[in-house]
């Protein structure tokens, strides 16, 4: 399923990954470039910024790890964004499109489309997927 990205809680959740990542960007050592927010079945939004280390995580882990640390398990929507002012909407790498198809399958994730931001389900992200269940 795809469709526009163009709804109120679309731009709320949009701005909810911008801000953390105005607040949190890392401009002497680049460890915080990515910003993401979830928004649970309860409309509650959860946020994170990408983590590095040797080895480190997405700032879409962070966010949904928040989220379940907090008790959340249904997942309704997903965006993130790269950038000192997050001005960069960003489509998650592979190893999270894994992860949200294992998680938050029916997830609609906002990513850049032609004209403009679209909303698509993680499974749609993932053609061909390996599935564990």
């Amino acid at each position: 399923m795809v469709r526009p990205a163009n709804t109120a809680a679309d731009r709320e959740l949009i701005e909810a990954a911008r801000d953390v990542i105005r607040r949190n960007y890392d401009v002497d050592t680049e460890r915080h470039t990515v910003g993401a927010a979830v928004r649970t079945a309860s409309g509650e939004v959860f946020v994170g910024v990408n983590v590095y280390s040797l080895h480190g995580s997405c700032a879409e882990f962070i966010a949904l790890g928040s989220a379940i640390a907090a008790g959340h398990r249904d997942f309704v929507s997903l965006a993130s964004v790269r950038g000192a002012e997050g001005d960069e909407l960003l489509p998650p790498c592979g190893n999270c499109r894994q992860m949200l198809l294992d998680y938050a399958p029916d997830c609609e994730v906002i990513v850049p489309g032609e004209s403009g931001a679209i909303a698509v389900t993680a499974t749609d992200l993932l053609p061909y997927a390996y599935r564990s269940e």
